[in-house]
């Protein structure tokens, strides 16, 4: 049994030094688990329909939720084209968007990215091409991976009606087409506001790499990007902390 199977508490994850320490010793014991089969990733097909850029349009939002947020920010860090990837809440309200409160599941919040991009440089349907090949199994419900619960659900909040035409017919592509080995379970949910989680959840893949959970869950997916996106792997991660300093 691994030593943490399950994320450690939010306030495991406020020592820093602590869970480095402890990470260390899990690898030194070899205690080790492997990432479920169900969540290799895979190049899925483009999608047919896609967003076009505005002329003029120097930046648009993306929102994503799909597991972890851990995860799902680390592998948009290192997407070309990505201005910025914040973690936090989607799809309850405002006085839930807490870590504590949320993880309860009980809140109507998923753990979500939120994509500031440049369209000229990588579109809408490219990102959404990602985030179903290597950021999560959209074929999960309520989990994935170790995690388990609504909040974890793989969900779009689409920023606009175009965004959500966009969403809808790629997933029907993707379902008609039997990309997956289950149907996608992915919901689109429009009109849902994102709330920045907190500061401690920033970059944490990029901060904390020899934490078994991001070393387990997580580095396998930007390695998957790499591997299956060469062209828009970025070496240098897009960092929220570089952005606030």
């Amino acid at each position: 049994m691994p030593l943490f199977p399950i994320r450690p508490s939010a306030a495991w994850r406020r020592l820093p030094a602590l869970a480095g320490a402890l990470s260390l010793l899990a690898v030194a014991a070899g205690l080790a688990v492997t990432q479920s089969s169900a969540e290799e990733a895979r190049l899925v097909p483009p999608p047919a329909v896609d967003e076009s850029a505005a002329p003029g349009t120097a930046t648009e939002t993306a929102v994503l939720a799909g597991g972890c947020f851990w995860g799902v920010q680390g592998v948009f860090q290192h997407v070309k084209g990505i201005t910025s990837a914040v973690s936090g809440y989607a799809g309850g309200d405002a006085r839930t968007a807490q870590y504590e409160t949320v993880s309860g599941g009980g809140t109507g919040h998923a753990e979500s990215v939120k994509i500031t991009y440049d369209p000229h440089q990588i579109s809408y349907g490219r990102i959404l091409q990602i985030y179903f090949s290597v950021a999560h199994d959209p074929t999960q419900l309520n989990r994935q991976g170790p995690d388990s619960g609504t909040q974890y659900r793989s969900a779009i909040f689409p920023a606009d009606a175009e965004q959500a035409r966009v969403a809808k017919a790629y997933v029907d592509q993707l379902n008609q087409a039997g990309t997956f080995d289950a149907a996608i379970v992915t919901k689109i949910e429009p009109g849902r506001s994102f709330y920045p989680a907190e500061d401690y959840h920033q970059d944490y893949l990029t901060l904390h790499p020899t934490s078994p959970y991001i070393a387990i869950n997580d580095l396998p997916k930007v390695e998957a990007l790499q591997r299956l996106f060469p062209d828009s792997y970025r070496t240098d991660p897009v960092l929220v902390s570089a952005q606030t300093n």
